[in-house]
C-alpha cells in the first residue's frame, strides 16, 4: 500500500515538474520562442526594414522583456500556428488567435491580450444585408483560419469558400476580383480598403466578436501563469490599451480573463 502510495506521489512530482519544464528551459536558455504572424497587418507584418512589427510582435517583446530573456520570433500561419505549439517548436502563440472548443482540446489559452473582430467585406455594388445572401457567393479565407469555421455555422450550405494558404493570399486574391466577397478582420479588410479605394470595398455582416489570447501547449501550466501575470499588469497600467490604441486605432475594451 506505501508502495502504491510512493508511486503516486512520484507521478505526481515528474507531472509537475514536465508542467514547469517549458518556463525552466526559458529561464535557463535566457531565450523565448514565439509564433508571430508576417501576414495579418497589423497585428504582425513585416515592415520597410524587413522586420516583423505590429501588435503580436510588440507583446510578444513585451513578454520577452518582463521575462528578462532574448525573443526568437517565428513566422507562422493560420493553418500552422496550432500544430508548431502542440509540437513544441515554439513555447507560445501570438498570431490573433482566438479562443474555442475544438482548440481548447489540445492546447491552453492564457487571458485575452488584445481585441480582434471578424466580418464579410464586399463591394458596396453587392447588396448582402443577411447571412442568408452569401449562398452562391464566393468567399476569400485563409486556411484554417476561424472565419470559414464561423461562417459555416450560421450561413447557407450554398457558400462557394475559395481557400487561400493565409491570409495575404486571401486579400490579394479578394483584391483581384477573383472572389466576390472576403471574410477577415475588420483592421485587415481596412487596410485593402485603404490600400485599393477602387475596390468600394465596404463592411457587409459581422462574423464574430473574438479577442485575441496567447496559445500554449497542454500541461505548461507554470509557463501560462507566468504570461498571465504579465498580461494583468499590462491591463493595470494602460499598456494593453496603448499598444491597441497604436497598432488598431481602437479602445482594448473588455478582454476576457481565461478559465
Amino acid at each position: 500500500m506505501v508502495a502504491g502510495v510512493g508511486l503516486i506521489a512520484g507521478v505526481l512530482v515528474a507531472g509537475t515538474a514536465g508542467a514547469q519544464s517549458l518556463l525552466e528551459t526559458i529561464t535557463k536558455t535566457k531565450t523565448i520562442k514565439i509564433a508571430v504572424p508576417t501576414d495579418y497587418p497589423p497585428y504582425g507584418f513585416v515592415g520597410l526594414d524587413l522586420k516583423p512589427q505590429g501588435l503580436d510582435i510588440a507583446v510578444a517583446e513585451l513578454i520577452a522583456e518582463k521575462l528578462g530573456v532574448k525573443l526568437e520570433t517565428v513566422p507562422v500561419t493560420s493553418a500552422n500556428r496550432i500544430p508548431y505549439v502542440q509540437t513544441k517548436q515554439v513555447d507560445l502563440v501570438i498570431s490573433t488567435l482566438g479562443k474555442n472548443e475544438e482548440r481548447m482540446k489540445v492546447i491552453d489559452f492564457t487571458h485575452a491580450y488584445a481585441p480582434f473582430f471578424q466580418a464579410v467585406f464586399g463591394p458596396k455594388s453587392l447588396s448582402i444585408k443577411s447571412f442568408d445572401d452569401l449562398g452562391g457567393k464566393t468567399i476569400a479565407v485563409a486556411k484554417g483560419a476561424m472565419e470559414e469555421q464561423e461562417l459555416v455555422k450560421v450561413g447557407p450550405a450554398s457558400m462557394d469558400f475559395k481557400r487561400y494558404e493565409d491570409q495575404a493570399a486571401a486579400s490579394a486574391a479578394y483584391v483581384a476580383g477573383q472572389t466576390q466577397v472576403i471574410a477577415t478582420s475588420i483592421s485587415n479588410a481596412g487596410l485593402i480598403a485603404q490600400k485599393n479605394p477602387q475596390l468600394g470595398s465596404e463592411y457587409k455582416l459581422l462574423i464574430k466578436d473574438s479577442p485575441c489570447y496567447i496559445g500554449v501547449a497542454k500541461g505548461e501550466d507554470a509557463l501560462r501563469a507566468k504570461v498571465n501575470e504579465i498580461i494583468l499588469a499590462a491591463k493595470a497600467d494602460g499598456t494593453l490599451e496603448k499598444l491597441s490604441q497604436k497598432w488598431l486605432g481602437r479602445p482594448a475594451g473588455d478582454l476576457p480573463l481565461s478559465n
